[in-house]
């Protein structure tokens, strides 16, 4: 059961972190802007996001979108600790967790 609610959040919570970024409100534009990266950055990690929530919805190639997953919220911490942006933190930590949960879970 664990393991069900955390593939369905972990498919949620990208997919709408993906649409979020690929649709680069100001604000996204902003921290990606301050964080050094270009202005297409954001977009392409929506795209990457929404992949990985494909990916992990579908039960054949689950491991591969939470490996992706795991790659994108590891990048996101470097740069959120590097730049001392602590407040994105909390999320990305929901993330990592319910990595952990799908990945360790029956």
């Amino acid at each position: 059961m664990m393991h069900a609610i955390s593939v369905w959040l972990l498919v949620a919570g990208f997919f709408g972190a993906g649409v979020l970024n690929a649709i680069s409100t100001s604000a996204t534009q902003s921290d990606f802007a301050r964080w050094g990266y270009p202005r297409w950055w954001g977009i392409m990690t929506g795209g990457l996001e929404i992949i990985c929530a494909i990916l992990i919805a579908l039960p054949v190639s689950r491991i591969v979108g939470m490996a992706l997953g795991a790659a994108i919220i590891v990048a996101a911490i470097f740069t959120v600790l590097r730049h001392r942006d602590f407040s994105h933190l909390v999320p990305l930590g929901v993330f990592a967790v319910l990595i952990a949960l799908a990945a360790t879970s029956p």
